[in-house]
């Protein structure tokens, strides 16, 4: 599913204003954290970790599971929060605009196969993380931010900051 039915709605009430809403990005590791799960995005042909907006009342965590299975069929447990960050503003190819707040997750895989399993991507897979393809720069921070350990970062005055 492109677009949650809850923002469908809002678009309907509000027209191409801006919106704030929530976003998760999902990385995804194995084999002792030197893998990644990647997808290729079926509208820009750029390789992200799987990302989502949580449904109304749905936990982030939650929302970092139920978007890897979807996107990729891959089982996934989470592990920890890697981060929180906002992104720029996003204007989508109909004119909506919205800006997101940022939340990273890191996740295990515990099961299933990678596969393209829905019609957002055009392909998923599994990447050494030391040996990724291009990722826009918010991906690249989320894989950073994971394989970093400790506790969750957040951006302050334009600068990373936490453990």
């Amino acid at each position: 599913m492109s677009t949650p039915e809850f923002i469908l709605s809002l678009r309907e009430k509000i027209g191409h204003d801006p919106l704030w809403l929530p976003g998760v990005k999902a990385v995804v590791l194995r084999a002792e954290d030197s893998e990644v799960l990647l997808v290729r995005r079926a509208d820009n042909g750029r390789w992200t970790v799987p990302a989502g907006i949580p449904d109304p009342g749905e936990e982030p965590a939650d929302t970092a599971v139920r978007e890897v299975h979807e996107e990729t069929a891959v089982e996934a447990v989470p592990r920890r929060l890697a981060g929180v960050g906002t992104t720029a503003e996003a204007v989508y190819p109909n004119g909506d605009r919205a800006q997101y707040l940022d939340v990273v997750m890191v996740l295990d895989a515990v099961g299933g196969e990678a596969r393209v399993n829905d019609d957002e991507n055009l392909d998923v897979g599994w990447f050494p993380v030391a040996d990724t393809p291009e990722l826009p720069p918010l991906h690249r921070r989320a894989i950073e931010w994971a394989l970093a350990g400790g506790g969750g970062r957040f951006v302050a005055d334009g600068q990373v900051r936490g453990s």
